[in-house]
């Protein structure tokens, strides 16, 4: 890919005089468009090769347009807090919203690159990452985010001559690192791994463009002319491309689970005293083990409405110290989480090392409640089951300790708790005409939820069926699933 690079293209000083004023009007014009109509994102990826222009292609970006709609994030060795969290978490919180145009400089894919050529990765490894970014885009993509991405490259030759260049002169000495110099003998091992990688992540949704970045005339001219024109091309009615939606199957293994599980246990309210403080004692120092400072816990609540996950959480919250956890109520998203891709509201709420984050519902709304009244495309729903097992993969990767609940209630029950609910005073509030009219939808709902049993069930993360007409029998083994899993992480 990087032949077309090293031809030395050049733009005189004349012509760049002439052509910078007008590209830099319309690459201006393109951003108010885009910032009016809020119909995308962008995302502006800068990679490549150790001084070849990308800081100044950055600062130009931000000179040419609007800076206040532009945001630049440059990544390098990650903070404290970045390290606490998953490995992509920075990447999310990077990601701008509809409208607006991110610069991403050094992006996801310096660490695989850099890590392949010191050795840290094996080819299979740097393999398996570049599939993860390559389904990580296809998602961006799909959820209509423009992803526009430039590797700037240099021969040999002219990088050995621009990083001399810039140690020659007082004023950009500091440009120049021992680092810069390390990575320069190693220049054919990071070429050959940076080629490989730009050809394997190079696709219809996310394509590269290959700048040579000896010129900066020529650099800067053809950077803001390929950010203009992809910003058109998409104003203009251009879409993303995005794989074929997976056709409709039934359940995987044809089977309704929920319809097999069994209410008939009951608990009484003496013995569930005793084993309520028995377990949450257990959880309490499964909280405090040294172990745990490296781990980190996200639950799931999901279930019927009036099966009783707000009384379970409370329960899960009463052995906890309360500087450790965050619950999270999850609801119909927000302005500024419309603007984001799907995900990205609960990648914000990731745990750092040592706490827990519950939710009460969560990113399985899609393909229940959004699934069901038809809030989201059949296409969006169904690509989510492979996008939600990708995410609970990067948490169990990072040591976070997943751990999800369907809460089960029969119909007959539910309607008991309704009923209670609409006559006793301090709980109306639970009730709504919203939970009567999903109730006229159960059993839609319970091929939704079999469905997503079904496909979401993963080792990494396999789905907990609590029955949950019995509340104390439900609320001690939320308590005990939560601790067997801790258990097996810490391994104690």
């Amino acid at each position: 890919m990087f032949e077309s690079a090293e031809l030395g293209h050049a733009i005189d000083d004349k012509t760049y005089k002439k052509k910078a004023p007008v590209l830099r009007s319309s690459l201006l014009d393109a951003q108010y468009t885009l910032l009016e109509k809020k119909a995308f994102p962008v995302i502006v990826l800068v990679n490549g090769v150790d001084g070849a222009g990308k800081g100044e292609t950055v600062n130009l970006l931000n000179e040419w347009m609007d800076p206040r709609h532009v945001r630049t994030t440059a990544f390098g060795s990650p903070t404290e807090d970045e390290a606490a969290r998953p490995h992509m978490w920075r990447y999310w919180m990077a990601l701008p919203p509809k409208g607006r145009i991110g610069v991403l400089f050094g992006s996801w894919y310096t660490y695989p690159i850099i890590e392949r050529v010191t050795g840290s990765l094996s080819r299979a490894e740097l393999d398996q990452d570049i599939e993860e970014l390559v389904r990580f885009e296809r998602m961006l993509a799909a959820e209509g985010a423009l992803l526009v991405k430039f590797w700037f490259h240099l021969s040999k030759k002219a990088q050995k001559k621009r990083l001399e260049e810039l140690e020659s002169s007082k004023k950009t000495r500091w440009r120049v690192t021992k680092q810069d110099w390390k990575n320069f003998e190693k220049y054919d091992q990071f070429r050959d791994v940076s080629e490989r990688v730009l050809r394997l992540t190079d696709r219809e949704n996310a394509p590269w463009h290959v700048v040579e970045g000896g010129d900066a005339n020529y650099r800067s001219l053809t950077v803001a002319t390929i950010l203009r024109d992809s910003i058109h091309k998409r104003l203009s009615g251009g879409k993303a491309a995005t794989p074929r939606p997976a056709p409709r199957v039934a359940p995987v293994d044809n089977l309704h689970i929920l319809r097999s599980l069994k209410f008939e246990e009951r608990l009484s309210k003496e013995k569930f005293v005793g084993l309520l403080e028995k377990e949450q004692r257990r959880l309490n120092g499964l909280s405090r083990h040294p172990k745990f400072a490296k781990r980190s816990v996200v639950l799931v609540f999901e279930g019927g409405d009036a099966a009783g996950k707000g009384g379970a959480i409370r329960r899960v919250t009463g052995a906890l110290d309360a500087r450790q956890y965050h619950v999270i109520p999850i609801a119909a998203p927000t302005e500024e989480e419309r603007a984001q891709p799907y995900l990205w509201r609960f990648w914000r709420h990731m745990p750092r090392r040592g706490g827990f984050t519950i939710f009460d519902r969560s990113w399985y709304g899609r393909v229940l409640v959004e699934r069901v009244e038809k809030f989201a495309p059949e296409e969006d729903w169904m690509r989510a089951y492979s996008e939600i097992n990708d995410f609970e993969e990067q948490l169990s990767e990072h040591g976070i300790v997943v751990v999800k609940y369907w809460l089960a209630v029969t119909k007959e029950e539910q309607l008991r708790r309704f009923k209670d609910r609409e006559k006793t005073k301090f709980k109306r509030f639970k009730i709504t005409a919203e939970d009567w009219r999903n109730r006229d939808k159960w059993d839609a709902y319970e091929e939704a939820a079999c469905d997503m049993i079904d496909r979401t069930s993963t080792d990494i993360s396999r789905w907990n069926l609590i029955e949950s007409d019995d509340k104390h029998l439900a609320r001690i083994n939320v308590l005990r699933r939560l601790s067997e899993a801790l258990e097996r992480a810490l391994d104690v």
